[in-house]
């Protein structure tokens, strides 16, 4: 659901993972029509990091 979110509307992801002020930028940046395929490509970047950021996360609790 959040891969949708991060193409059609990449400055809700950032809120979303709790990045607000990344959020801020990218919304900045997609209210261009140019800014837009990157703030999409940075959302799912983003996203990718996150999704690793937990998994690590997850992995290091498992541990202790």
């Amino acid at each position: 659901m959040r891969l949708l979110l991060a193409i059609f509307i990449p400055f809700a992801v950032f809120f979303t993972i709790g990045r607000p002020i990344a959020g801020v930028i990218c919304l900045i940046l997609q209210v261009t029509l140019i800014g837009w395929l990157p703030a999409a490509i940075w959302a799912v970047y983003a996203l990718g990091q996150y999704k690793t950021d937990v998994k690590i996360k997850e992995a290091l609790d498992d541990k202790n």
